[in-house]
């Protein structure tokens, strides 16, 4: 991995445990290896290199569901499938923990990829139910953009609920309250 790659791993890195504030321009240098002088050579600083960070986090939580948005299966199976993904719940989203920042939340710059990663995110499952009721799969009277905000929310609470109670499990029961509900909707 080069020097670019390990600013921006180390980064999301620190983002995700400490927050942007709690991510110094110092503790990324540490935790990457690189010195002061390759830093900013590769970033303008500390606001440019939380964006390739932030963005490189959005991409990766994009690509993993998508590919279980677009695997074989009913759409159930597949929300199914990504819904039960492996994921440490213990840890939260990295995305998702994002939102409690309030420096992040304050500035549009780092706010847009986090907005723009969960409009994505319920808009993809909404496309997946909309698909599922028009082949008859669901029920008519399901609402694909209010399930898809309802599923998106109980996962990302599912982790605050989780990491309150230092439990997994609470997640795993998130998630199958979800389904039980979503199954409700299945003909």
């Amino acid at each position: 991995m080069d020097t670019r790659e390990r600013l921006i791993e180390s980064t999301r890195e620190l983002l995700w445990e400490r927050g942007y504030v709690g991510t110094s321009p110092k503790a990324i240098q540490e935790r990457s290896g690189a010195g002061q002088g390759s830093m900013y050579h590769h970033f303008h600083g500390k606001l440019e290199l939380a964006l390739a960070a932030i963005g490189r986090s959005a991409g990766e939580l994009r690509d993993r569901a998508e590919a279980e948005f677009a695997g074989p299966g009913t759409a159930v199976e597949r929300i199914t499938a990504y819904l039960r993904r492996e994921r440490d719940a213990l840890k939260g989203c990295p995305v998702g923990r994002l939102t409690q920042d309030p420096e992040v939340m304050a500035d549009p710059e780092l706010r847009r990829p986090v907005e723009e990663t969960f409009a994505w995110l319920t808009d993809r499952l909404a496309g997946l139910l909309a698909e599922g009721r028009a082949n008859g799969e669901f029920a008519a009277g399901l609402d694909p953009a209010a399930t898809a905000t309802a599923l998106v929310a109980v996962l990302q609470g599912g982790y605050v609920l989780a990491r309150a109670a230092d439990s997994a499990a609470v997640y795993a029961r998130a998630v199958d309250g979800a389904l039980g509900l979503l199954t409700a909707h299945v003909r």
